[in-house]
């Protein structure tokens, strides 16, 4: 890559924590407080689960910044040219398809609000929010497949607005509505344990941390990929997780358009939660719809048909209450993303040694790298808990239910571990085919 490509450690922090600010982060921090966590298991749960993450994606995206690769390529030298297509091109889909129709679906409850409060109602029924949720899905969905100029200035617009709304709603909690009284008496008597906490916090920007490479890659050297890895998560992760569990604390609930509603926040609140959720979610859309692309073997040209099926699917979910399985959808994402983040450390920097002339992308699939991520994704799920989302499958097989330690690191380790024993054993474990030069 050449020099005039890199970028300064300040500004790829900002990419980093541009994508903390955001109504999803909110949601995970009064998930935190629903489950009974302490504030001391609160803030510990957020630093160790961002602690982890950014161990992972600096790994990730120091390699990134050797090669100059994204990580679709990046992947190719543990994974094999077709492993890291269809490995990475499922993930993306699940993820950017379930976080389509949470997102959606927080939109069009804020939005029922909105109008219910307008029209003097004490709140919006289930119809309301339903077809606010399915409207909303398909505006998110139009601007994803149409495009949208006026797109990127929303942005500029959604993200200050939704950091003042926060500020506004957490002061107004605590000031009006005898917030400090709550949080002072706030002692749940059952906690889900940090272990919980943790994993809901890694769930929260597993995927991000994984694709770090797209962004860490135009970093000047390794010293910056941390410096901007750092900064850029762990602060704005804080305050936005925290500032949704002291909400949450205050008003009962971590339904993020209920507790705005109820702490008072102008009807602006609520404008400002629906364009945040639209500038994010037409992201989503159209990743997930370029994931499906190159999962069925489309070329870009067809992008509009993919994101269209991507974004219909996650309005779908929305409209069938996906946002009542929020939690199981998080469990979900912190069992099968990290163990991804394993193998693609394993290769290249335990096989590897850490070296750009000893990095070698390959083609096809790599049995070594498929059998360590489907192993460390199953240990993640089976040890985090991600099962008891199906209670009939755990009744019929309780082995499914092991709580051990935290599923996101069992996952990472074993899918580590495992490469580096496959790597030797199988013929196409070692690297073999082009290396790739900085």
């Amino acid at each position: 890559m050449r020099s005039d490509q890199r970028q300064s450690w300040l500004s790829i922090a900002m990419v980093w924590a541009g994508g903390m600010i955001c109504v999803p982060c909110l949601m995970v921090g009064g998930v935190l407080s629903g489950g009974g966590l302490s504030m001391f298991q609160i803030v510990a749960s957020i630093l160790i689960g961002y602690g982890l993450i950014c161990a992972y994606m600096i790994f990730i995206g120091m390699a990134a910044c050797d090669t100059g690769l994204p990580v679709s390529v990046l992947a190719e030298g543990a994974l094999g040219r077709q492993g890291a297509r269809y490995i990475i091109s499922v993930l993306l889909a699940i993820a950017c398809v379930g976080w389509f129709g949470i997102q959606s679906a927080t939109c069009g409850q804020a939005f029922a609000s909105m109008i219910a409060n307008m029209l003097g109602y004490a709140s919006a029924s289930n119809a309301m929010v339903v077809v606010s949720s399915l409207v909303w899905g398909v505006i998110m969905l139009i601007t994803a497949c149409a495009g949208f100029k006026g797109l990127k200035w929303l942005n500029y617009l959604a993200v200050p607005l939704l950091v003042i709304v926060c500020l506004y709603g957490l002061i107004s909690g605590l000031i009006q509505h005898d917030g400090s009284q709550a949080l002072a008496a706030y002692a749940p008597v059952q906690s889900a344990g940090m272990v919980f906490g943790i994993s809901m916090v890694v769930a929260s920007f597993a995927l991000g941390g994984v694709i770090s490479a797209d962004y860490c890659r135009f970093a000047k050297n390794r010293g910056d990929v941390v410096k901007s890895s750092i900064v850029g998560v762990i602060p704005a992760g804080l305050f936005m997780l925290l500032t949704g569990a002291l909400m949450s604390i205050v008003t009962g609930q971590y339904d993020i358009s209920a507790i705005l509603a109820s702490l008072g926040v102008p009807v602006l609140g609520l404008i400002a939660l629906v364009l945040a959720t639209w500038t994010t979610n037409v992201t989503n859309a159209y990743s997930g719809g370029l994931a499906l692309s190159n999962l069925l073997g489309f070329d870009e040209s067809r992008f509009k048909l993919t994101t269209g099926i991507a974004g219909g699917i996650g309005t779908l979910l929305a409209a069938f209450g996906l946002l009542n399985a929020f939690q199981g959808f998080l469990s979900l994402m912190s069992a099968l993303i990290p163990p991804l983040a394993g193998v693609i450390i394993a290769g290249y920097w335990v096989v590897g040694r850490g070296r750009v002339d000893r990095f070698q992308r390959r083609d096809g699939i790599s049995a070594a790298g498929l059998i360590a991520f489907l192993v460390g994704a199953l240990v993640a799920c089976i040890t985090g808990g991600t099962f008891t989302n199906f209670p009939a499958l755990v009744a019929a097989a309780p082995w499914l239910n092991t709580p051990f330690f935290v599923g996101p690191v069992n996952g990472i380790v074993v899918s580590l571990v495992l490469y580096v024993v496959l790597a030797k054993l199988l013929p196409d474990g070692a690297p073999a085919g082009q290396t790739v030069k900085a």
